[in-house]
């Protein structure tokens, strides 16, 4: 009957979830070329052929993983682009967006740092190149606003600057672990008060 369609759509795609969150965590662990199928079947409870019912392939779980990371981060940071805020407010949502996204995918955030250059050569993995240019355009594009603005130092080399903070930023993906003692916004804020004293004009 078509009233029980959706419950088993839904379920399916739950299930489809947690297989991801699985292999994104073994990905993460044991990095992408030491991860078999069977390995991720291992850890979900599940023959390797019946992974094959939900996936054709191991690259196919990394991609949709990666896609779906990058997919919200830049729901996050196209609305905070997009809110019209000054140079130093913009940092501030794009540091704390960013924390939350490592709340919410740490395991695909640590996956993106380990394999992005050996992935970024193969064509079924090009968009991960597109949104570095696009990542790189928008922090860039803030500091240089913040520095005609008079926001942040006029001495300030602006690319050495992007690179610090984003590297400091995403390698928390190292060491975070959701439901910790302190939230991304609160980590954000501490990040942002050491960061800012630094790259801001003094008054």
């Amino acid at each position: 009957m078509p009233t029980k369609k959706k419950p088993q759509v839904t379920a399916a795609a739950a299930r489809r979830r947690e297989l991801l969150d699985t292999a994104a965590e073994v990905f993460a662990e044991q990095g992408y070329n030491a991860t078999t199928v069977r390995k991720i079947a291992d850890h979900a409870g599940m023959l390797a052929g019946s992974l094959y019912y939900h996936f054709d392939s191991k690259e196919s779980m990394l991609e949709e993983i990666l896609r779906s990371f990058l997919d919200e981060l830049w729901g996050g940071y196209d609305a905070v682009l997009g809110a019209e805020l000054g140079p130093r407010e913009t940092l501030e949502a794009l540091v704390t967006e960013s924390f939350r996204e490592i709340d919410r995918h740490r395991a695909a955030v640590a996956i993106y740092q380990k394999e992005n250059k050996q992935l970024v050569a193969q064509e079924r993995f090009a968009f991960l190149a597109e949104s570095q240019r696009r990542f790189e355009k928008a922090w860039l594009s803030t500091l240089e606003r913040g520095v005609a603005a008079g926001v942040f130092r006029s001495d300030l080399d602006v690319r050495l600057t992007y690179r610090f903070v984003r590297d400091t930023v995403w390698v928390a993906a190292s060491w975070y672990r959701p439901g910790g003692q302190h939230s991304p916004e609160e980590i954000a804020r501490q990040y942002l008060s050491m960061v800012l004293d630094g790259i801001a004009v003094r008054t």
